[in-house]
């Protein structure tokens, strides 16, 4: 079998893909920017054959690769990233070589959130109430109905880069009369919690996987604010969730494919907010291997290659993602907070630059099947120096 990876050494824990397929016999043919001898061995062994490129961004240069590859071993099978980023690239070259998968043609619904309230509507699942600001007419319809504040956001966006809040009609009409450059929707601002519906779909567009995670605060907060950023894995899935991300899936036709639903639990009950039919980021897919002991890139890898059709799991523990700032100065150090919480202490990361500003600089992942010891060890870890 030939698979085709786009950027399979970036982000560096999303190569566990490329190796997940290596190890079940898959041929790896990887498209990247990073020179062949930067790879790193681990992942050199795993790729039969790298392509480089100047940009991935140039798809001339994609499709010369892919070509290239073709030449050499024979028909493609797959091409994927798992990531948000190429989700256009990978569409393109499913198209010109007729693989399986996400097209062109589907990228709006997977891309706009304009249209995912309009799939999730005729799905009859809730949303948050929006309009594109393009539409001054809606625009302020939008705010006299939901009232303030209001959530502005890129209608092609992900992590709430360049999102704002308009306190009220003075700042929307401000915000109306300067449109940026590219297209924003506007939604109505909620009370409550994020949480995530998140998994693995199966070929029929069934969850093999589920996992569900909760956030302490926002990640517009943590964008905007500077807040510390803590979310956390689920044990038990509540019903509501689980009804509701079914009929998204079956709404988006999710098969073979990771997926990322974000909902608002508020006092009206959930809210869908965005679909990102792809892995979760951050280092939320790894914690799905730390919540159950079992490794998803390989269950992953074996679903899209038509290898397995069930998986076992338990949701053994609650998993605690902890961002914090270079800036701020902690009381516990590094060490201190490894020894504290040795039985519970999973890893510790400095993030990549680009996903800092959405994620914290310094990540600390955390296990334990009691949740009072997560929150114990949140509130020693985001202590500050008195």
């Amino acid at each position: 079998m030939n698979f085709v990876y786009l950027s399979p050494q970036f982000p560096p824990n999303y190569q566990d893909f490329v190796r997940a397929l290596h190890e079940i016999g898959v041929r790896v043919l990887g498209v990247g920017e990073t020179p062949y001898a930067d790879l790193g061995a681990p992942l050199q062994g795993w790729l039969h054959e790298y392509y480089k490129v100047d940009s991935l961004q140039d798809y001339d240069q994609v499709y010369r690769a892919v070509g290239h590859f073709i030449s050499k071993h024979g028909r493609i099978d797959r091409v994927d990233s798992n990531s948000e980023h190429w989700l256009e690239t990978e569409a393109r070259l499913r198209l010109d070589f007729n693989l399986e998968g996400y097209r062109p043609c589907d990228m709006e619904k997977v891309k706009r959130k304009s249209v995912m309230k309009q799939i999730y509507q005729e799905a009859g699942v809730p949303v948050a109430r929006g309009a594109l600001a393009s539409d001054r007419k809606a625009a302020l319809a939008l705010g006299r109905k939901a009232g303030y504040p209001l959530v502005a956001k890129p209608d092609i966006g992900v992590g709430a880069a360049a999102t704002y809040r308009l306190e009220n009609e003075e700042q929307l009409k401000h915000f109306l009369d300067n449109p940026p450059s590219v297209e924003y929707f506007l939604e109505e601002y909620l009370v409550g919690q994020l949480v995530t519906y998140d998994g693995l779909a199966n070929a029929e567009g069934d969850p093999l996987f589920t996992a569900s995670h909760l956030f302490s605060t926002g990640i517009m907060e943590v964008v905007n604010e500077r807040a510390d950023l803590f979310y956390w894995s689920a044990r038990v899935i509540p019903d509501d969730l689980d009804v509701m991300g079914r009929k998204v899936l079956k709404a988006f036709q999710v098969r073979k494919r990771f997926f990322h639903l974000e909902f608002f639990r508020t006092a009206q009950g959930l809210r869908a907010l965005e679909a990102n039919l792809r892995a979760p980021g951050a280092l939320t897919t790894n914690m799905m291997c730390y919540a159950n002991d079992i490794d998803i890139f390989r269950v992953w890898a074996e679903v899209v290659c038509d290898r397995r059709t069930t998986v076992e799991y338990a949701r053994t523990y609650h998993v605690g993602y902890y961002g914090r700032w270079d800036e701020r100065s902690y009381a516990h150090c590094l060490e201190e907070v490894k020894q504290r919480y040795a039985q519970e202490f999973v890893l510790h990361r400095i993030n990549e630059e680009i996903f800092r500003k959405a994620t914290g600089d310094n990540v600390y992942v955390l296990r334990s099947p009691d949740m009072e010891k997560l929150e114990q060890a949140r509130e020693a870890i985001f202590l500050l120096k008195e």
